[in-house]
């Protein structure tokens, strides 16, 4: 095996290579070769991620790749704070234990039947990713497996691997379901009402196959877990579905805290974000304000509450609850986007995909899906999605009809995250808690089989709707 010292100048080599034969001038391949050098660090030394994005920036700025009015034009400052806002109030109810309260009345029926529990498992991860983010929805739910399959002495990886694969393409219902909806929407002028005519139903559709291929794929891996339900107690298989927390607490102090514990003020909390950013567009139009205005002034707004509601606390939830280094490396990933608008990589990209496609809007779709879904489960979604965007955009100025593109691109790399270890921040997410708590290890090749048994269906699926709709969709 290559050292990784080794391997990323051989990478940048054959890219630097690559692209001067593309058509493109000196500062153009500089650009491309110092993007791919972020890029390429960023997957093989993920712990420096964020230096890699800093010393990236610092070199296009100095090499004058990108200017500073360009890279705050791209660095995604409404999606940043949006984030912000919805980090803050998913803390408040995680700390009010409101989603352990949840689980804990959703699972009371779930019995012994290890079938049942699977699909409610994968129902509720797709639901949190939907309703509130990927990464809150992940941690919770790895949480919740890693507490479940220890208590029941078998691997974590398979219910881990399933309960991810749910998580995404759950994520790809609502705009706050993942960083690639939410940049989507910003970008693209996309409302909440428009996510759940145009995505929700493709989520769902894509829910129902996954869940049946994962029985069937896991299903050895089910039965054994059939067998160490029913060696359990009823009794105590019932307390530990009804008290499955991320805690290292007893069941029954955990039974006992969640009783104490007033929901009242969590559940307006909850479902009053939900039904004001769902509502978002109609208020808008009222008040004569702009498009998508008010997405982030819901978040601003719940989070503003709930800092008030928690006076005492306020900062320690600003500081400790926000997740400034995931922040931080979004707003310096996007903005180094910028260089290749700014030099017009991404208008060559355009021109040489159309062209390539016969100047045929439904061929240019058809190799666009393929490309933005092997990116995304190669360089990460969110990686690949703030690339393409400026593409999209340029399809635009070009005269095609690129509103099919962004739900296309929305699946690529939801959907599509699912094949690798590194296609979405959720499966990275899930695979570190699995070793931070020494419960396994996931190699690429036990993944990959399992995600494109889960992921190349799903895809063909989400592109094929997306595309027998085009004609009902506006312009």
């Amino acid at each position: 095996m290559i050292p990784k010292h080794i391997l990323y100048p051989v990478i940048l080599g054959c890219i630097s290579i690559t692209v001067s034969f593309a058509g493109l001038n000196p500062e153009q391949i500089a650009s491309v070769t110092i993007f791919a050098s972020l890029i390429v660090g960023t997957l093989l030394f993920w712990r420096f991620r964020l230096a890699f994005a800093l010393v990236g920036i610092a070199a296009m700025l100095g090499l004058g790749l990108l200017n500073t009015d360009t890279m705050i034009e791209f660095a995604g400052f409404d999606m940043i704070l949006f984030l912000v806002g919805m980090m803050i109030v998913v803390g408040f109810l995680e700390e009010k234990k409101f989603f352990e309260h949840l689980l804990g009345k959703i699972m009371k029926g779930v019995g012994n039947n290890p079938i049942k529990l699977v699909v409610i498992l994968m129902l509720m991860s797709a639901l949190f990713a939907a309703l509130v983010d990927e990464v809150t929805s992940i941690l919770f739910m790895t949480a919740t497996v890693l507490h479940l399959t220890g208590k029941l002495r078998i691997s974590a990886i398979p219910l881990v691997m399933m309960t991810v694969f749910a998580t995404n393409i759950g994520s790809s219902a609502t705009v706050v379901g993942n960083p690639v909806g939410v940049l989507i929407a910003m970008r693209a002028d996309l409302t909440f009402m428009e996510f759940l005519r145009w995505a929700t139903p493709i989520s769902i559709a894509g829910l129902g196959v996954a869940i049946p291929l994962s029985l069937l794929y896991f299903r050895k891996y089910i039965s054994q877990m059939g067998d160490a339900l029913r060696s359990q107690k009823s009794e105590d298989v019932l307390v530990e579905n009804s008290t499955l927390t991320a805690s290292s607490s007893s069941s029954s102090e955990v039974e006992v805290s969640l009783q104490k514990e007033n929901f009242k003020i969590p559940w307006i909390i909850f479902i009053g974000t939900i039904a004001a950013l769902v509502a978002h567009s109609p208020m808008e139009e009222s008040l004569g304000l702009e498009k998508n205005v008010l997405l982030p002034g819901v978040a601003f707004a719940a989070a503003g509450i709930v800092l008030f509601l928690n006076h005492s606390k306020a900062r320690e939830m600003v500081e400790k609850r926000v997740d400034w280094w995931t922040l931080a490396f979004f707003i310096f990933l996007f903005a180094s986007v910028g260089t290749m608008k700014m030099l017009g990589v991404t208008t060559v990209l355009a021109e040489g995909m159309y062209d390539l496609s016969g100047n045929d809007e439904t061929n240019l779709y058809f190799l666009f899906v393929p490309v933005t879904s092997i990116l995304s489960a190669l360089m990460d979604n969110v990686l690949a999605v703030a690339t393409f965007i400026p593409v999209v955009h340029e399809f635009g100025d070009m005269g095609v009809d690129n509103y099919p593109f962004w739900w296309g691109m929305l699946f690529s790399g939801t959907f599509f995250g699912n094949l690798t270890l590194i296609g979405s921040t959720a499966n990275i997410v899930a695979i570190g808690m699995l070793e931070r708590r020494k419960r396994g290890n996931i190699t690429l090749k036990e993944w990959i089989k399992p995600g494109a048994v889960i992921s190349v269906p799903t895809m063909i699926l989400a592109a094929m709707l997306v595309f027998l709709q085009i004609p009902m969709m506006p312009s």
